[in-house]
């Protein structure tokens, strides 16, 4: 997917909403556990009610990994689903990968050729050879890790190297890798005072922000500071939407709640382009 085909999903849904899918089956519904594969029968069942008040889905690989084969499959079951029945939406693998570039190739071949991803999460630690590797793949994203929304990301991100911080740095290297067009920015809501500075070293380009909800980050804080021209945000919701419910209503409860948040983007986006 071309950023140009996300803009405009942006535009058609007056939506930047992306659900995360964090299953844990000790807070599905029950009822659900009687099923063969109750890991994709939740996401199914979310995807279905959240679809047109969404641009995006982002598995986190790390609820699905945790369930061995099954939950591997689960993961390639909902993604397929996604992608055979709402091809319009941008899908993200929230797999924070990051190694030497041999094995960078292989997690980005696994996620954007074998899953057929439209993005993945990177951790930019290893550096330069550790991201190329994911950018080299045409219409495909690498959303990497700049600001995240934890509490230890003080530890280093915003440590002062040289007088700056350390975050500024990453920022500013990374855009001169090759293929660098293709780089999007995680940036936590909880920090929402650093979007102005993360916006003057990237001001065009896409930022994943979680945080917004259970975490305590604010939308239109977010939006206020870190909105560019093209709306050029995806907020992230996951706990606050899929687990609203965990009864035979959770389908219908999660759309009522990414429903609240996509209200609140509608007179954002009606208000930025005028429609």
């Amino acid at each position: 997917m071309t950023t140009q085909q996300l803009y405009k999903q942006i535009q058609e849904k007056k939506s930047f909403l992306c659900i995360g899918l964090d299953v844990d089956l000790n807070k599905i519904p029950k009822f659900l556990l009687a099923l063969e594969d109750p890991i994709f029968e939740f996401n199914k069942a979310i995807i279905d009610a959240t679809h047109d008040l969404c641009v995006s889905y982002k598995p986190n690989i790390a609820f699905f990994e945790a369930y061995g084969i099954k939950g591997w499959m689960a993961l390639q079951k909902t993604i397929n689903y996604i992608n055979e029945n709402y091809p319009e939406i941008f899908t993200i693998a929230d797999a924070k990968r990051g190694d030497i570039g041999n094995t960078s190739s292989m997690y980005a071949k696994a996620f954007f050729e074998d899953l057929n991803f439209d993005s993945v999460t990177v951790a930019p630690y290893m550096g330069k050879d550790s991201v190329e590797p994911f950018l080299a793949f045409e219409n495909k994203h690498t959303i990497m890790l700049a600001l995240t929304s934890n509490e230890g990301a003080f530890d280093f991100q915003t440590l002062l190297v040289d007088g700056k911080e350390l975050y500024k740095q990453v920022l500013e290297t990374s855009k001169s890798w090759k293929n660098s067009e293709n780089l999007m920015y995680v940036v936590g809501a909880t920090k929402a005072e650093y979007f102005t500075e993360v916006r003057k070293i990237v001001p065009d380009s896409f930022l994943l922000v979680p945080g917004v909800g259970a975490q305590g980050g604010s939308l239109s804080e977010v939006c206020k500071y870190g909105m560019n021209d093209s709306i050029g945000l995806l907020i992230n919701s996951s706990r606050g939407i899929i687990y609203a419910s965990n009864e035979l209503d959770f389908a219908e409860k999660a759309r009522a709640e990414a429903m609240k948040m996509q209200q609140e983007m509608e007179g954002i986006v009606s208000l930025k382009f005028q429609v």
